[in-house]
């Protein structure tokens, strides 16, 4: 039986996520308010303004609660002398296998909201895709982009 990537993405992503979430909620309430002010105006059926406000409401719980914390307990990652192995998804599971071989270079991002938890996310490129490993300690995230690098870079030397 093949074994799940073990490592874990820093707790504080729960709070980056709700906070990015709740922006986008934010935006979606605007959004359904203006709806249902142009359905007052224009005397709209009333049942559709209640429908708006429970599918917001509804979203709220999703985007804000509840889909972060799955987010967060499927979120896992490895780094191997040969590969780096990646597993995310809620619904659907994506377990993802980067050979070292194929590393062309590795990044640091770190944005505003994961500036102030000071977090950073960790991207390996290859040449046709890129991968994240998101909300990462600052720190570890620095050493994590030195050790792929440099493992990537003995994999080039063995070629």
């Amino acid at each position: 039986m093949i074994l799940e990537p073990q490592k874990r993405i820093s707790v504080k992503a729960l709070s980056v996520w709700r906070i990015s979430g709740s922006l986008k909620i934010f935006i979606s309430w605007v959004l359904a308010g203006i709806a249902i002010y142009l359905l007052h105006i224009f005397n709209g059926p009333f049942w559709i303004s209640l429908l708006l406000i429970g599918i917001e409401l509804i979203s709220t719980y999703f985007f804000i609660f509840l889909l972060p914390s799955l987010r967060w307990r499927r979120w896992r990652y490895d780094v191997r002398e040969e590969e780096v192995e990646l597993q995310e998804g809620i619904f659907v599971v994506k377990r993802t296998l980067i050979p070292m071989i194929r590393v062309q270079h590795v990044d640091t991002v770190q944005g505003p909201i994961l500036r102030n938890y000071q977090l950073a996310s960790v991207i390996i490129n290859t040449a046709a895709t890129s991968h994240e490993i998101p909300a990462l300690e600052s720190s570890e995230a620095e050493e994590l982009r030195r050790f792929i690098s440099n493992l990537a870079r003995v994999a080039d030397e063995d070629i």
